[in-house]
């Protein structure tokens, strides 16, 4: 890293107050460069750059080229957090050699759309806040999942008619119909009751006092 730094112009030095590396360009004022090194990219590497990212112009993180290429830096999101934080990003070879992966002037990671639509969407069509963020041993409550529940609540009463569903639950006719979790069974032309699954799940929760 002190070769590729020392080759843009930059005078290199080691181990300057605390810091694995600066580097220093030009006067009035100096561009002043702070390097930090690690063999492989990671959490610990990324806030020593925060650390450092106030008494300097740029920060760059270098760190050794996995073997396999599957360390951090072919992870996107690792890429993509140097981004936002605006630090850069060397690869070193085995042989020395070092490349860019990420400058500090790299472009911000664009805004998915889609992505910001399909979780706008979801929020808006989920009723309540069911289930609290960050469990791992339930289903997630998806609003199709809770619309699935709220008909399996309502035939836990007795066979029913998607129609009679729909003013709880406007999509009940295709959530009935294409039976996703296995809870519903069409007894007779247009009349629908619960399976011994469905009657379960709907018991689970509700006994769990989620909001459906």
């Amino acid at each position: 890293m002190k070769n590729f730094l020392e080759g843009l112009g930059y005078t290199v030095k080691g181990e300057v107050g605390g810091c694995d590396i600066v580097a220093v360009k030009g006067d009035d004022p100096p561009v002043v460069v702070i390097g930090e090194l690690k063999l492989s990219f990671n959490l610990e590497l990324v806030l020593q750059a925060v650390d450092r990212a106030t008494a300097c112009d740029e920060v760059w993180l270098a760190a050794r080229l996995s073997l396999r290429g599957k360390g951090r830096e072919s992870d996107a999101r690792f890429r993509n957090l140097c981004r936002r934080l605006g630090f850069g990003m060397l690869a070193v070879a085995s042989n020395g050699e070092v490349s860019i992966l990420v400058s500090p002037a790299a472009p911000m990671p664009r805004r998915d759309a889609r992505r910001r639509s399909r979780l706008l969407e979801e929020h808006r069509r989920r009723q309540g806040d069911p289930v609290a963020g960050g469990g791992t041993r339930r289903p997630i409550m998806t609003a199709y999942r809770q619309q699935a529940l709220i008909c399996a609540c309502a035939l836990a009463e007795g066979p029913k008619r998607p129609s009679d569903l729909k003013p709880a639950v406007p999509d009940a006719p295709k959530i009935l119909r294409h039976n996703v979790y296995g809870w519903f069974d069409r007894v007779e032309r247009g009349i629908y009751a619960l399976t011994e699954k469905g009657r379960a799940a709907a018991l689970e929760w509700s006994k769990l006092g989620v909001s459906a």
